[in-house]
């Protein structure tokens, strides 16, 4: 009797045992998967956030020229007239770092240019170019003892329109027409000669040929940032002056008449306002 009641008690024991373990072995189980599961959120989180895409850019560019703005620009290039020396004694102009440049006249030019810009494809607006340091010969007339010199200068004001038909990333190409009013200033001077009173006169002669401008443009605009930008353009003119020259009292006369081929140069910075 009592050999069955010990049998009886030991097994219970064992059971009672066996069982905590069993449950020890559960928690585990759970705290282990909680522990992979926590792992596993953990190399989520940490993964490295993959590199922007092309269309980021796009976007970027998109959010710019999408809205409504106006672009004052900047200009300072050359002009070239290939076909029209200021005189038989200087061809090929002076340009800064390029020097002469064909057998016409050529030298520095400076403008500004202010655009509307009402959708991403079309842009029109107005602009005013001038020479500021115009090329001379300083043998015009040819006598070494009356010492004249001669220089042309020339001034474009007009408007133009922009078709910008290629947009990417960062980078913008466009064409364009161009029209107005061109004023070319031919000035003889006579270097010659003891210093007078105005009253009596001058020793320079200015003529001015007024005419009209129309020609065709193209060029790419790069954006710095968000409102800065900067590009380069080339423009080709044809202008129609009057057939039959100026001249002044003494004899001098316009130089330039007729029908006249001009190239243009430029690089551009600018300041874009959005609207």
């Amino acid at each position: 009797m009592r050999l069955a009641v010990l049998v009886s008690y030991g097994v219970t024991s064992g059971v009672a045992a066996a069982a905590p373990s069993e449950s020890a072995a559960s928690t585990s189980g759970s705290a282990a998967s909680a522990s992979g599961s926590a792992a596993s959120t953990s190399g989520v989180v940490s993964a490295p956030a993959s590199e922007p895409s092309e269309g980021v850019a796009n976007d970027a560019l998109a959010r710019i020229i999408d809205r409504p703005h106006t672009v004052a620009e900047l200009e300072a290039g050359i002009i070239a007239l290939p076909n029209a020396p200021i005189s038989p004694g200087q061809r090929g102009g002076d340009t800064p770092l390029v020097g002469k440049i064909g057998r016409g006249d050529a030298t520095m030019q400076t403008g500004i240019h202010v655009l509307y810009r009402w959708s991403r494809d079309y842009a029109i607006g107005a602009g005013a170019i001038f020479a500021p340091s115009p090329t001379s010969d300083e043998q015009y007339g040819g006598l070494t003892a009356l010492r004249r010199t001669h220089a042309r200068s020339y001034f474009f004001l007009g408007m133009e329109g922009r078709y910008v038909p290629l947009h990417y990333k960062y980078f913008e190409a466009w064409v364009g027409l161009s029209a107005g009013a061109v004023i070319i200033a031919d000035r003889f001077t006579t270097e010659a000669g003891s210093e007078v009173p105005a009253i009596l006169g001058t020793r320079d002669v200015t003529i001015r040929t007024e005419g009209f401008a129309l020609g065709a443009q193209g060029g790419g605009t790069y954006y710095l940032s968000e409102n800065w930008l900067a590009g380069a353009n080339l423009r080709g003119y044809h202008w129609i002056l009057p057939d039959t020259p100026r001249c002044s009292a003494i004899g001098d006369c316009a130089t330039l008449g007729g029908s006249v081929l001009v190239l243009e140069l430029g690089l551009t910075i600018g300041y874009r306002l959005p609207l």
